[in-house]
């Protein structure tokens, strides 16, 4: 099998650009339509973290365990942990605390994290 693609990780359009006269530097783009469609609302206003949210549930939806399992080229998988509830600031309001784990498998070379090795 082959590593996923970006649109399977990233989105439906996700392009890698590259620099140019009207690009200046090279970049990935993530179109507005692959956030909404992992549920962000409204991605000109959203927060960056409601980014970062849509982006881990588009890269959920492929990078399986599953996925993982019967491909040997995908070195990332992501699974649902578990739910808590905490409380928060001076009035003790409560929180729900959704856990998404990122499973990173690589050779065993070295114990550090390296963005290159996946």
């Amino acid at each position: 099998m082959a590593e996923p693609t970006l649109e399977q990780i990233f989105g439906t359009g996700t392009t890698r650009l590259a620099s140019g006269a009207t690009t200046p530097s090279a970049g990935l783009f993530i179109p507005d339509s692959a956030l909404t469609s992992a549920g962000l609302a409204t991605p000109t206003t959203a927060t960056p973290e409601g980014h970062f949210v849509a982006i881990a549930k588009n890269a959920q939806t492929n990078l399986t365990q599953t996925n993982f399992d019967s491909n040997t080229d995908q070195s990332v998988y992501i699974s649902s942990g578990f739910s808590s509830f905490v409380t928060r600031g001076t009035n003790n309001d409560p929180y729900r605390v959704d856990q998404v784990t990122v499973n990173l498998a690589k050779a065993d070379t070295s114990a550090t994290i390296d963005p290159d090795d996946y």
